[in-house]
């Protein structure tokens, strides 16, 4: 029988999640990197490119590879013999591992969860509670299954009831374009299938956790009518042509994972739940004899790649920078900001929303000024910033129209893709939207020199900063015009896989 002591389940608890912050699974760096080497849209392999290099970068600096560090997932088994040894509830002891991890000093990770969601969404302070899901299992050892899950993925979820004699594919291949790239493609479809409303969504975050091994199931074969789902599913969503961050390209999916259960002949409950560029989580056992131990990879597992915005990159002065400029900018062209950029998310939005409603005056003036939707992570040692990649534009598509009309906002700045009402507003207005890539967190902190918070400090990560950066890179994802890479990638990029399949 072995005995679970309270320290070794804390301390793994925290370590994982630490480890699982600044490594990605090596299993997934090496399907971006293949994927990187067959991609023939520039954009796409341009955005697979930045993704790897900051992964590297992250490993070297042990710094997070998303601002966005995560809500925590953990799935635990629990042997029917295990002896505990401590004064704490299992749940307790994880919360208390969770806790501490998010606040290391040499490396603190971004808290982001918030009490009381349908009131007052006050911020717990250190990413505390988890989510834990349990399962009592013969055996005398305690295994675990840790995520860290970030939230602009998580809101991509789906849940269909489906009719018994509906298509589970005919339903994905409808539901993934809907999704946009706010999940940060390229990365990993989790799907559950049966059970209950609630088991299906279990199970497709359950399934996330598996390494990506399509490839070896490619060559073998599949056995099963699960297996084939996954084959299917695989090609036919890479088909799609949505590309590495909704710009087109070969590549969406690195890997289709399915689990499935038992369910009431009357139903068909299917979840889907995709896993973004900075996919992380790490499995451990106790078996008694002390905490988890996680073995760092090596550098030269990952790969050596440069990225050269190239020639035809665009240096602005954010300070300088006229109208009539931003009205020459063509979609797709690489920008590389220097100057002053606001920033600004959800909780500002809607607090400089209502201020206007008021007709208050707002405390940063935005006239001329370009707003970059993130929340970074605090800085530690000599940074400046902490890890500060974009957050999913679209959440602030329903304030769009009065920001720019009443504020004389030039320019936004975020991640994927911007919905009709924004771009009627950017169309209308003459401004401009850029993206920058999500799950490159890292590599853009470093084009930002200094950092102050200028408005809204009770807010936290969410509170309205002023960053002088050097050379940011970003694209112009949606012109003075109104044209969308968003929308011509993928369609651009669809018809010419259509043209080279051989069906």
């Amino acid at each position: 029988m072995a005995t679970i002591e309270q320290a070794h389940l804390i301390d793994s608890i925290a370590d994982s999640l630490q480890f699982m912050s600044y490594y990605h699974p090596l299993d997934f760096i090496k399907a971006v990197n293949e994927a990187y080497e067959r991609e023939e849209s520039a954009a796409a392999k341009s955005a697979m490119a930045q993704i790897l290099i900051n992964s590297r970068m992250c490993a070297q600096g042990r710094r997070p590879i998303c601002q966005d560090t995560g809500i925590v997932t953990v799935f635990v088994n629990v042997g029917m013999d295990v002896k505990w040894e401590c004064e704490m509830s299992v749940t307790d002891m994880i919360n208390e591992g969770v806790r501490r991890a998010y606040l290391h000093p040499d490396n603190v990770l971004r808290a982001s969860i918030l009490a009381d969601p349908a009131g007052a969404r006050k911020n717990t302070g250190d990413n505390t509670p988890a989510v834990i899901h349990y399962d009592v299992v013969p055996g005398d050892k305690v295994e675990v299954f840790i995520a860290a899950k970030g939230g602009g993925s998580e809101n991509k979820a789906k849940l269909a009831m489906l009719n018994p004699s509906d298509s589970i594919v005919d339903w994905v291949l409808e539901t993934v374009p809907k999704m946009g790239a706010g999940w940060c493609p390229p990365g990993m479809l989790g799907i559950g299938i049966g059970g209950t409303a609630e088991k299906a969504a279990v199970l497709a975050k359950r399934s996330l956790m598996e390494p990506v091994d399509i490839h070896e199931l490619r060559e073998r074969g599949p056995s099963n009518r699960v297996e084939e789902l996954r084959l299917e599913l695989m090609e036919k969503v890479n088909q799609l042509g949505i590309g590495a961050q909704g710009l087109g390209g070969l590549t969406t999916v690195l890997d289709v994972k399915i689990l499935d259960h038992p369910t009431h002949a009357a139903s068909k409950p299917v979840a889907m739940i995709p896993n973004c560029a900075a996919t992380r989580h790490v499995h451990f056992v106790l078996d008694g004899s002390g905490a988890a131990t996680f073995s760092p990879p090596s550098i030269d597992d990952w790969p050596d790649i440069t990225w050269d915005p190239g020639s035809d990159a665009l240096r602005v002065d954010l300070e300088t920078v006229t109208a009539e400029e931003i009205k020459t900018w063509k979609p797709g062209q690489t920008i590389l900001l220097n100057g002053k950029l606001l920033t600004g998310r959800d909780a500002a939005h809607q607090r400089m929303t209502e201020m206007l409603d008021r007709g208050e005056s707002l405390p940063v003036d935005l006239k001329g000024r370009f707003i970059y939707y993130v929340g970074p992570v605090k800085p530690v040692r000599d940074e400046v910033v902490g890890p500060a990649g974009p957050t999913t534009s679209t959440r602030m598509d329903k304030f769009t129209r009065q920001m720019l009309a009443e504020t004389g906002l030039a320019g936004m700045v975020g991640k994927a893709e911007r919905g009709d009402v924004a771009i009627d507003a950017i169309k209308e207005f003459g401004s401009v939207y850029l993206m920058a890539v999500g799950g490159a967190a890292y590599l853009v902190s470093k084009a930002i020199k200094h950092s102050r918070v200028v408005a809204f400090e009770e807010l936290g990560m969410e509170a309205i900063y002023e960053f002088d950066v050097k050379d940011m890179p970003v694209t112009v994802a949606v012109d003075s015009q109104g044209v969308s890479v968003h929308r011509t990638g993928p369609k651009q990029w669809k018809e010419l896989i259509q043209l080279k399949s051989p069906n």
